[in-house]
C-alpha cells in the first residue's frame, strides 16, 4: 500500500511496555531502561503530530505500579517531573496540548503543581493532544464514572423527591417511607445510556482509540482505556518500548490500514 494511501487513526494510544527487559537485556538498572523509553516517546510524539494523529495517549504509570520496589516508583516520578521541565518548550513549539490522566492520590503536590503549570503553559497548542495515562487504572476509571453517576442522579432526584414528599397531604405517613417511595417511583429517571455514561469517564472529550500498540510481545491490556477500547484495532510487536522508532509507527499504522473494521456488523462490498 502506497504511504500517501494510509489512513492514519485520528488516536493512538500505546502501552509502552519492556523497558525493564531492556535494560537487563544490556545490563543496565531498570530505571536506564525508563530513561531510554522516555527518548523513545519524544521521537514518536513529534512523528505522530508530523502524519496527522491528533490524538496520543500513553500507558506512562499505572495504579498498580505503586507495588513496585520504592526505589523504582521514586526513579520513576522523578524521571516525569524532569521530563515536563526539559521538553515543555519543544512541546510549546510542536504544537502539543498536554492532558495527564488519572489519580491524584499519592502523587507529591509537588509534582501535581508541576503538572498543572505545564498542561496550563501548553493549554492553547492545538496540532496534536498528548494524554498521559499516569497512576490511571481502567477500573478505577469506571468506578470513579459510576459513582459520579450516581452523585448527579441521586441528588438530582433526592431533591426532587424529597420535596414532593415532604409536601404531600397524607400527613399520616411516614416521611422516610414516602421518600423510599418516591424513589421507586421514579427508577425510570435513575437509568443511563451508554453514551451519558461515557461523559463521566476521564477524558470525554477525547474519542475513543482507533489504534491500540502494546510492545514488548505481551497480549493483554493492563487495565488500560477498559471502556474505550472497546472497539480499537490491536496491535502487537515484540519490539520493546525503548526500541520502538518511527519505522515501528509505520508499521503499526500499515497493520491498522489491512483490518476491516466492521463494529459488529457487516461491510457490504
Amino acid at each position: 500500500m502506497d504511504r500517501d494511501e494510509l489512513v492514519i487513526p485520528g488516536h493512538i494510544a500505546i502501552i509502552m511496555d519492556g523497558n525493564g527487559r531492556w535494560a537487563k537485556e544490556r545490563g543496565k538498572i531498570r530505571l536506564e531502561g525508563h530513561r531510554a523509553g522516555a527518548n523513545s516517546l519524544e521521537k514518536i510524539l513529534k512523528y505522530a503530530g508530523d502524519i496527522g494523529v491528533k490524538y496520543l495517549t500513553v500507558y506512562a504509570f499505572s495504579t498498580e505500579n505503586w507495588k513496585r520496589p520504592e526505589k523504582e516508583v521514586k526513579g520513576l516520578m522523578d524521571l516525569f517531573a524532569k521530563y515536563l521541565d526539559k521538553e515543555k518548550k519543544n512541546l510549546k513549539k510542536q504544537g502539543v496540548r498536554l492532558l495527564v490522566t488519572g489519580s491524584k492520590e499519592n502523587i507529591s503536590q509537588k509534582l501535581l503543581k508541576k503538572i498543572e503549570e505545564t498542561e496550563n503553559y501548553l493549554a492553547d497548542c492545538n496540532k496534536i493532544i498528548f494524554n498521559i495515562a499516569f497512576n490511571y487504572g481502567g477500573r478505577r476509571e469506571i468506578i470513579d464514572a459510576v459513582n459520579k453517576v450516581l452523585h448527579t442522579k441521586l441528588s438530582s432526584e433526592s431533591n426532587v423527591t424529597v420535596k414532593e414528599q415532604l409536601n404531600n397531604e397524607n400527613k399520616g405517613s411516614n416521611v422516610l417511607e414516602k421518600v423510599v417511595n418516591g424513589f421507586a417511583n421514579k427508577k425510570e429517571n435513575l437509568k443511563i445510556t451508554e453514551e451519558e455514561f461515557s461523559k463521566f469517564m476521564y477524558r470525554p472529550e477525547i474519542p475513543d482509540p482507533e489504534l491500540v500498540i502494546r510492545t514488548s510481545g505481551e497480549f493483554r491490556i493492563s487495565n488500560f482505556l477498559l471502556w474505550e477500547v472497546a472497539y480499537s484495532e490491536f496491535y502487537i510487536t515484540d519490539v520493546y518500548w525503548p526500541d520502538f522508532d518511527e519505522n515501528e509507527l509505520d508499521k503499526a499504522i500499515l497493520s491498522f490500514n489491512k483490518r476491516d473494521r466492521r463494529y459488529g456488523g457487516l461491510n457490504v462490498k
